[in-house]
């Protein structure tokens, strides 16, 4: 339950709320208690991940099988118990590494109450309550400034200005920034819910699945194979009761069993589910990748999906930039005097604020320790004079504003400085207060982080598009997306307030900006709409709250390890190390897993396609199925399963490119119509007058011809074969299978658990000349269609 915020006129700075009062608000819910954003509870991973179409068929047809058939035939149940914890157990796990996400940090707060003080969890302030605020602290709730000792408050993690704000008596503070200097006591006037931070929060609170060409491309065919799966298999069964003396004598005799298991066995075959399974654990693999390298993928899928990113936005403060300031050179016209060092190093040693503490650091660099100081008689920092002093001997040194410490020709140069994004500090010295001369400029920016520059280059040259929209001003957002290399470090730069709200407008006029400054947080939610209305693939990066609205719409949310913990809860991928030298490793995944699960497939889809043709004419030609489950296993295992693993986390560099599903099923559809021709000519004439096979010898004549294909496609994909006239891996890959395949038909007890019956020679001389014949046909068509994707040994290692 909550209630309408207190205005300021209703609160007064006394010696805070009573005890009733306190008891009177936490019975009205005014308390700062607020539900947060933790994406999809365990419960509802777990139901997602079991309840799909793939495992309902899996799990349907494996009961049939064991109530009716062999142990030996429902050996293909295990893909559908190991596809369901790989998904699971990967996405618990990265569930736990960001669990209890919250939208403030702040995990305590002080507040003063009757007239003491006390030291509570920030959850427990309540509406009214008296905060006392400090260095260092994130504000827990809204309120109103009631005493103030010169605080600025930190509020680029909502607004995205970089810029400290200087509060007084009166102003508003906002939930979830940060104080970074000096002090204050502030009056809640919104809490828990009603809170700045948490109503940004509440609007991201939602789950929003990631869209994956891959995993829908793979969707869509369980989709449409669901439509047709049932009927097929209904249809199988009468079939091969027809062909086993019809429904009353195969009821007589016993003979439905059998025709019940052909009719799984045609459901198995259709089913593609080494790919669901491998899609899983390809997702998997490189999510662990990427965790050793401190980027999390919070949903598996994500993983591809900076593959098909083609504009990436940035927020700048926390993202281009570290959040914290450094200087960045001090100018002087000759270097400064130990004694001048030492004075600055006296002026900015209480690191009262960021610009003391970016000097304190610097200073600390420079002398590789602590540096021994003579007495100096030190006058802090004022806000009133701008300025702080430090005399040491008869010498005034004085540290603050350019335009109170220096002559107008001097200023000059400082505003000059300061038009670049950067903040400059004046250093200057003389007897009294009244005759300062002008020692040095001090240059202060925001910290660039290390690896930003090289990894926007990289991106840049994929053919990401790069995009900064900043809430801070427009020409320090520029300033500094120069300095990292955006755009060649000359950004066209733009001001938000002058955007259209139009969609179309909106993005007609992205296209001619680099860098947008003064960006709210709805201004960068409606930026990465727009953009995907024109079939952009959008990436975004944030670390604050006011960017949680636009990670969430944007194709693939990237969160910063410092960011708001609403902002890693809905982001795809948190960075934890905070380093984007992570994103071009990422994008490596993306290719990877695209590039190769387009190649296997088509090895999985081509045995959908023949599976699916004969069923229809086995069905069609009262023929019976010329598969057992087991047979199916055999060929989908050392033709596509096995193999399939390897390639699948195999290095390959090809870029990304759309249509995958089209490409795949160019191949798959002819590839399994040729298969299925030939075992259905292998199998006509097996049972012919010709050979007169037995029942179990036209099924071992069958499988063979299929494997023969099938594994002739599965080296026109393995390739390379040989590089550098030596032998690959995938090659030997290719003879283990084809090694295995003699062993089950050489070894008795491997060929009896298989159900094959050696033919004649007569027989084999079929199984060859069909085989290789059609052996050849898919071999002309695979490599020709593999090589027009792109596929080379450049790509593939």
């Amino acid at each position: 339950m909550t209630t309408p915020t207190t205005t300021p006129e209703q609160l007064t700075a006394d010696n805070g709320l009573t005890a009733a009062e306190v008891q009177q608000r936490i019975e009205a819910g005014q308390t700062n208690r607020a539900p947060t954003p933790r994406g999809r509870s365990t419960l509802d991973i777990l139901r997602a991940n079991i309840f799909t179409v793939f495992n309902a068929i899996l799990a349907t047809a494996v009961v049939i099988v064991l109530l009716v058939g062999q142990w030996q035939d429902a050996v293909f149940g295990i893909v559908l118990i190991v596809n369901t914890l790989i998904g699971t157990i990967a996405e618990i796990r990265a569930k736990r590494v960001l669990a209890d996400v919250a939208i403030l940090d702040a995990p305590s707060a002080r507040v003063t109450r009757g007239g003491d003080t006390y030291d509570i969890a920030a959850k427990d302030i309540v509406l009214g309550d008296l905060v006392h605020l400090s260095l260092g602290d994130q504000i827990p709730v809204d309120g109103i400034v009631r005493q103030v000792g010169g605080i600025s408050i930190d509020e680029s993690i909502l607004t995205g200005e970089s810029d400290p704000q200087k509060k007084a008596v009166g102003d508003s503070v906002m939930s979830g920034t940060s104080v970074i200097a000096g002090s204050a006591l502030i009056q809640a006037t919104a809490v828990g819910p009603d809170s700045y931070a948490n109503t940004l929060g509440a609007q991201v609170k939602s789950y929003r699945k990631v869209h994956s060409e891959l995993a829908d491309g793979i969707d869509y065919i369980l989709t449409r194979l669901s439509w047709v799966i049932v009927p097929l298999a209904l249809l199988v069964m009468w079939a091969q009761l027809r062909t086993h003396g019809g429904i009353d004598g195969a009821l007589e005799s016993g003979r439905w069993k059998v025709a019940v298991v052909l009719g799984v066995a045609a459901v198995v075959g259709m089913i593609p589910q080494g790919l669901v399974l491998l899609t899983s654990m390809n997702f998997a693999v490189a999510g662990a990748k990427l965790a050793r390298r401190g980027a999390i993928i919070q949903e598996l899928p994500a993983v591809e999906v900076l593959a098909r990113v083609d504009t990436l936005c940035l927020d700048k403060t926390g993202t281009l930039t570290t959040g914290n300031m450094a200087v960045r050179r001090i100018d002087a016209a000759t270097p400064l005097s130990s004694e001048e060092e030492a004075a600055l190093a006296a002026l900015c040693c209480d690191r009262a604020n960021a610009t003391a503490a970016a000097i304190d650091d610097y200073l600390a660099v420079g002398r590789g320790g602590e540096m021994r100081t003579p007495e100096a008689e030190v006058s802090p920092f004022n806000s009133s004079r701008k300025y702080g002093t430090a005399r040491i001997g008869s010498t005034l040194y004085a540290l603050g504003a350019p335009d109170v410490l220096l002559r107008d020709d001097e200023v000059e140069a400082a505003r000059e400085i300061a038009a670049e994004g950067l903040r400059v500090v004046a250093f200057a010295a003389g007897t009294s207060e009244h005759d300062l001369t002008s020692r040095a400029l001090v240059v202060i920016g925001e910290e660039l982080r290390s690896d930003a520059s090289e990894t926007f280059d990289y991106l840049h040259e994929q053919g990401i598009r790069l995009l900064v929209i900043s809430g801070d001003h427009a020409a320090t957002a520029g300033a500094v997306a120069g300095q990292v290399g955006i755009a060649g470090g000359n950004p066209r730069v733009g001001d938000a307030r002058e955007l259209p709200s139009e969609p179309a407008a909106l993005v007609d006029r992205l296209e001619g900006v680099d860098v947008l400054g003064r960006v709210t947080p709805e201004q960068k939610r409606d930026i990465v709409l727009a953009l995907k209305s024109r079939e952009h693939v959008v990436g975004m990066t944030g670390d604050g709250v006011n960017d949680a609205l636009a990670l969430k719409e944007a194709d693939l949310g990237i969160a910063m390890d410092n960011g708001a913990r609403a902002t890693k809860a809905v982001a795809r991928l948190v960075l934890l190390s905070g380093k984007f030298s992570v994103l071009p490793h990422v994008l490596a995944e993306g290719r990877r897993v695209m590039a190769n699960m387009e190649r296997v497939s088509v090895l999985f889809l081509t045995k959908t396609m023949y599976a699916i043709l004969l069923a229809v004419a086995t069905s069609g030609l009262a023929f019976m199925y010329p598969f057992l489950p087991r047979h199916l296993t055999i060929i989908g295992s050392l033709s596509i399963g096995i193999p399939a693993f390897a390639l699948a986390i195999a290095p390959n560099t090809r870029r990304y490119r759309e249509g995958f599903l089209k490409r795949v099923l160019r191949v798959a559809v002819p590839a399994g119509i040729v298969i299925a021709l030939a075992v259905l000519l292998v199998q006509g004439l097996a049972i012919s007058g010709i050979f007169r096979f037995t029942i179990e010898q036209s099924q071992a004549a069958t499988t063979l011809t299929a494997l023969i294909i099938a594994l002739t496609l599965l080296a026109n994909f393995s390739q390379p074969l040989m590089r550098d006239g030596k032998p690959t891996w995938r090659a030997g890959l290719l003879a283990s299978m084809i090694g295995i395949v003699l062993a089950i038909v050489a070894i008795p007890p491997l060929r009896r658990f298989a159900a094959l019956e050696l033919p004649t020679p007569a027989g084999w001389a079929l199984i060859l000349g069909v085989g290789v014949l059609g052996a050849a046909i898919v071999w002309r068509l695979s490599h020709r269609t593999r090589v027009r994707n792109g596929e080379d040994a450049h790509t593939i290692e």
